[in-house]
């Protein structure tokens, strides 16, 4: 490696942290979009890395609450002011497609710490010989959110995720799929 540091594309209390989707059910790409001000980044995301994180997010921020007598405020719920359901902001330039993302929490702050790093792709040849501890990322999206829109961020999240394609109850297959086969009890579709 170049020894280059990587790039880092800091958010601290940005003004918006949301994963949206462009494109149809079934073809959709997923983002992790972050805003503050003019300055916008958006990091193409697999529909399970976006459930992961949702999922991990509230785990945290549910052993925060229970702490004795909760002392970071975290929200149970989405607070008012921070149910975000507008659209990704546009343009959508992917910056990059994250492959590892971590999550931490910065109690001097009260904040989650979100972060993403490119994915890496290898060279079959190349595996051998390549320590993958020792792969310096190029870029990371370093995002920080407070309690409050981290529940917000999570249940959007749990929403987008969830809002694909209908799926058969029976077979659990996307109802418009081409591998979808049930036929239902005569009335049902």
């Amino acid at each position: 490696m170049d020894g280059m540091a990587p790039i880092v594309h800091e958010f601290d209390w940005p003004d918006r942290l949301v994963v949206g989707t462009v494109g149809e059910p079934g073809a959709r790409t997923f983002y992790l979009q972050a805003r503050a001000g003019s300055r916008l980044v958006s990091i193409g995301l697999e529909k399970e890395q976006s459930a992961a994180l949702a999922e991990r997010i509230e785990e945290v921020l549910d052993e925060l609450m229970a702490e004795d007598g909760n002392p970071f405020s975290v929200p149970a719920i989405t607070p008012e002011g921070l149910v975000d359901n507008d659209p990704l902001d546009q343009p959508v330039e992917e910056e990059f497609r994250a492959g590892t993302m971590s999550l931490g929490w910065d109690p001097t702050t009260a904040q989650m710490v979100v972060q993403a790093y490119p994915l890496v792709v290898v060279d079959a040849e190349e595996l051998e010989s390549i320590d993958l501890d020792e792969i310096e990322p190029d870029e990371v999206l370093l995002v920080r959110i407070p309690v409050g829109t981290a529940r917000a961020f999570a249940k959007r999240t749990r929403e987008v995720v969830g809002a694909g394609r209908p799926l058969c109850t029976l077979c659990r297959m996307p109802m418009d799929s081409p591998d979808h086969v049930c036929t239902l009890p005569d009335g049902f579709r």
